[in-house]
């Protein structure tokens, strides 16, 4: 048996190295490739499971015709809030109804501002009430959010021509 300069037989290194624990840096740079893979997949992956059945009553899904309007809602959870809390997809007879959350946990609409609502299915419901029989949500408007208005403030034209 030939012993090497560390104590250790010719051609046992390896596996003593390998026993003990340390990684070479192409396996941690393996290693966090896959996360960065697995994190930035997951999105698409929440985003591509099918809506709960409507019969299923959770608290995190509700699909429903109320006054004519077929109101669907689901709870999109966030990573780093608690568990039950996350963002609302909200639609009615399709086009998307925008809650947003009060500083005590009420619900509001784009519909209607100046009320609160316990759950966001009563604020959904207020908004068809608002918006009535026959009548559907409008369409964002497409563009910058401000309208013509936008690019007025500071580092806007300022009227000077060029």
């Amino acid at each position: 048996m030939v012993v090497g300069a560390g104590g250790v037989a010719v051609g046992t290194e390896r596996q003593v190295r390998e026993g003990t624990g340390t990684r070479s840096r192409r396996e941690v740079t393996r290693g966090l490739l896959a996360s960065v893979a697995a994190l930035a997949l997951a999105p698409v992956v929440a985003a591509s499971r099918p809506l709960p059945p409507a019969g299923e009553r959770d608290g995190n899904s509700f699909d429903e015709t109320y006054r004519g309007h077929r109101v669907q809602g689901f709870l999109v959870p966030a990573v780093a809030r608690g568990a039950g809390e996350g963002d609302w997809q909200i639609t009615v007879d399709g086009r998307p109804l925008h809650l947003m959350r009060r500083a005590d946990g009420t619900w509001m609409s784009m519909v209607d501002h100046y009320t609160s609502y316990a759950t966001p299915l009563e604020a959904a419901r207020a908004a068809v009430d608002e918006i009535g029989p026959g009548q559907r949500l409008r369409e964002m408007a497409p563009g910058p959010v401000g309208g013509e208005h936008a690019g007025h403030g500071m580092g806007g034209m300022h009227g000077v021509r060029a």
